[in-house]
């Protein structure tokens, strides 16, 4: 195809890819919004050891590890509980309850996500407090030269919404959206890749310039129709007729399948 063939092409069927990304986009916020959403909150902890030592600073990094899976213990989640007095078991906080160490900065960040931003921060927050007790009291045990603390940086201040993202949702359901309608509109060429329109037509087909053209008679057979495939573009040239509701259907599903598979993976 030519240029103009793509233009001409955009002019004629442009509207079912404005549509079916519109429509997905549209389905996709509007699903994110009926979602109950999910807060997150973050807290770090500073990890350090008692002395400006290079064996005891390679040590602190390996025990970064540790420190994350102690965090993330039912003894631990009980205390929280405890603590706070919250209405859950210690499998219910674990599952909300996620703790990654970073050794180039000596800190441990302890994320919490829960449907109520208060119970997010109170998770969190105990957990921090919690954890810095329990290694207070290991290192009233050490040598002072080989203590390692552990602080707070920051108390929690705010929970973030974590899920629904309901932007990005909204955005990948318009692109998918029109990926799909793309794929609509080249298989409705396809499916008239046999129908003879135009002069150029011809030419192409049988190899022969064409030196005169006979009017057709009637719009309703044009030359070279195919029946079985007719039927198929008639659907998307009868204005708000069945082609135009299966594009509404098709841009509802994506922006519906958009925002679900966002929800699973986050």
């Amino acid at each position: 195809m030519r240029l103009r063939d793509y233009l001409k092409l955009a002019r004629k069927r442009g509207w079912i890819i404005v549509l079916v990304a519109l429509v997905a986009a549209v389905s996709a916020y509007g699903f994110s919004k009926v979602q109950i959403p999910v807060y997150q909150a973050r807290i770090r902890l500073s990890v350090n050891p008692a002395r400006a030592d290079w064996g005891l600073s390679n040590t602190v990094k390996d025990l970064l590890r540790n420190y994350a899976v102690n965090i993330r213990t039912h003894k631990m989640a009980q205390e929280v509980i405890d603590r706070a007095q919250l209405d859950m078991t210690t499998d219910d906080l674990l599952r909300k309850l996620f703790v990654s160490s970073e050794p180039s900065t000596f800190t441990l960040q302890i994320v919490a996500r829960d449907r109520d931003p208060v119970v997010a921060k109170q998770i969190a927050q105990t957990m921090a407090e919690v954890f810095v007790e329990d290694r207070d009291s290991w290192n009233q045990k050490q040598d002072k030269r080989d203590r390692i603390e552990v602080k707070i940086l920051d108390d929690v201040r705010y929970a973030e919404i974590f899920s629904p993202k309901t932007k990005v949702n909204t955005l990948a359901g318009a692109l998918f959206g029109a990926l799909l309608g793309g794929l609509i509109v080249f298989f409705l060429e396809w499916l008239e890749s046999d129908i003879v329109r135009t002069v150029e037509d011809v030419e192409r087909l049988i190899g022969v310039t064409v030196l005169g053209t006979i009017p057709a008679m009637s719009e309703a057979n044009p030359l070279g129709t195919v029946k079985g495939r007719r039927r198929w573009s008639l659907l998307f040239h009868s204005g708000p007729s069945l082609g135009t509701i299966l594009v509404f259907i098709a841009g509802l599903l994506v922006g519906a399948g958009i925002a679900s598979l966002a929800l699973r993976l986050l």
